[in-house]
C-alpha cells in the first residue's frame, strides 16, 4: 500500500517512495469470521521512531481484510491529535492477466488523468482503457468503480471503491521492467496489471483532528 503520501515525498527525497507503511511491521489486532463465512483480520501499523522521524502526526493506521467471495479491504487513517493532516494514499495492486495486450480497463471513459508516462500532461479518457506501451496514469476526481477485462483469461475483475477519488493504472512494458526485480520471468510484466485505488494529486486528503477517513475497495471475479 501507499501511505501516507503517494509517489515521491514533497521535501524529502530519502523517505520512501509511496510512503512507509509499506516498510514496516504490523501487528494483528482483532481477527474473526463474517456471517457469511468469510474471514476478517485487522491489522495495525506499529508505530516507532523511525516511523515517527517521517510522519510527525498523531493518529492510527488500521488495515481489514475480509477475504470470502469477494475480497474486501478497508484502509483506516484515524487522526487522534488537535491538528489537521493530509494524506495520500492507494492500494497498490498488481492483477494477474493473461497478456497485457488483450486486457481492457472499462469504468473510466470520460475521466481526467495526468499521464505520467506522457510528459506528465492532463488528458481525458476516450473510450475503454487499452495497452500498447509504458502506461502510468492517475485519474482523478472520479469515485467510479472500474472493472478489467480479461480475454486470455476468460474473466473479469471488478473493483468498487468508496472514500476515493483517484484511480492509478500502471503497466512497466518492457524497457522499465528489465530494471525491476519483482516481476519474475523476463516477460512477467506482460501477466501484470496495476489498477490502484487511492487518493493522490489533487484529491489528497484532509483529515480533521479527532475523524476517520476510510478508503474501501472491493474485488471481485466473474467469467467473460
Amino acid at each position: 500500500m501507499c501511505w501516507p503520501w503517494f509517489g515521491a515525498h514533497a521535501s524529502e527525497s530519502a523517505f520512501p517512495g509511496h510512503g512507509y507503511a509499506r516498510t514496516v511491521p504490523w501487528q494483528v489486532v482483532e481477527s474473526g469470521t463474517e456471517p457469511d463465512g468469510a474471514t476478517r483480520l485487522t491489522l495495525r501499523l506499529v508505530q516507532s521512531e523511525k516511523t515517527r522521524s517521517q510522519w510527525q502526526h498523531a493518529g492510527t493506521l488500521d488495515l481489514t481484510v475480509t477475504v470470502g467471495e469477494t475480497l474486501r479491504m478497508e484502509l483506516a487513517t484515524e487522526n487522534t491529535g488537535a491538528t489537521d493532516f493530509v494524506i495520500g494514499e492507494a492500494l497498490h495492486t498488481y492483477f494477474r492477466i493473461g497478456d497485457i495486450a488483450g486486457v481492457r480497463v472499462k469504468g473510466l471513459e470520460g475521466c481526467d488523468y495526468w499521464d505520467k508516462a506522457g510528459g506528465s500532461a492532463l488528458r481525458k479518457q476516450s473510450g475503454a482503457i487499452s495497452f500498447s506501451g509504458e502506461t502510468d496514469r492517475v485519474y482523478i476526481n472520479t469515485a467510479a468503480g472500474c472493472v478489467i477485462e480479461d480475454d486470455k483469461l476468460g474473466r473479469r475483475i471488478r473493483v468498487a471503491k468508496s472514500g476515493s477519488l483517484s484511480t492509478v493504472v500502471w503497466t512497466p512494458w518492457t524497457e522499465k521492467a528489465a530494471k525491476m526485480g519483482d516481476l519474475g520471468q523476463p516477460e512477467g510484466w506482460r501477466e501484470m496489471l496495476c489498477v490502484e485505488s487511492g487518493n493522490a494529486i489533487e484529491n489528497v486528503v484532509n483529515v480533521a483532528a479527532g475523524t476517520r477517513h476510510t478508503l474501501i475497495v472491493e474485488y471481485q471475479v466473474e467469467r467473460l
